[in-house]
């Protein structure tokens, strides 16, 4: 896994710190860096919530002088035609961003959606293992708060492998470190996501 330097918001909040590059978002990263040598001036990205895609077309907009469309399933499908349009006749790169692929979404518009089937289209996965335990560290370190070392491997087996399920448990883990002043272990960390109601963890877990 590599790092590039992008702020990383999938916590909700610029970090400053870089941006994780792993195999669940490679193909995507390198797509966007090779700009210059797409078949047409427009992409489009997708990814879950929290997986940074906003982030990474802001950074692709910066570096190519190109348009950005965030959220653009639910934008007028008049003004993503004509900014088509546009990158075309001014041959300047457009990205469009979604959390859907651009089959899904709802299009009136038939030349639209004709335009839309022939971009290429690239995805952010879900987070892979390597990704999964360095959002956990990366979490667990956000506000400073101290943790067990086994407590990364821990979660890794135990919580949602999602962006959003990652953050929401390092969420509530800093929460329960600072209102109770105590280093996150894997006890406190059971405790704390078995009263929240997070994905269970089995009485017969034999660890800890």
């Amino acid at each position: 896994m590599s790092q590039i330097s992008l702020p990383f918001d999938w916590v909700g909040q610029g970090t400053g710190e870089d941006f994780l590059v792993s195999d669940a978002n490679r193909i995507a990263v390198r797509h966007l860096e090779s700009w210059r040598d797409w078949p047409l001036s427009v992409s489009v990205l997708t990814g879950p919530p929290l997986s940074g895609r906003s982030i990474l077309g802001q950074q692709f907009a910066r570096m190519s002088g190109g348009t950005l469309i965030d959220d653009a399933q639910g934008q007028d499908e008049h003004k993503l035609f004509h900014a088509w349009n546009e990158a075309q006749t001014q041959r300047r790169p457009l990205l469009m961003i979604g959390q859907a692929s651009p089959a899904q979404w709802t299009v009136a518009l038939p030349d639209l959606r004709s335009r839309l089937a022939a971009a290429p289209h690239v995805a952010i996965a879900e987070p892979d293992e390597a990704l999964a335990r360095a959002l956990i560290e990366r979490g667990l370190a956000t506000v400073g708060a101290s943790y067990a070392a086994d407590l990364p491997d821990w979660l890794l087996r135990r919580v949602e492998r999602s962006y959003a399920g990652i953050a929401g448990v390092a969420r509530l883990l800093n929460e329960a470190s600072l209102s109770s002043g105590r280093k996150i272990s894997v006890a406190m960390a059971k405790e704390a996501l078995q009263g929240a109601g997070f994905l269970p963890i089995l009485p017969s877990d034999p660890s800890h």
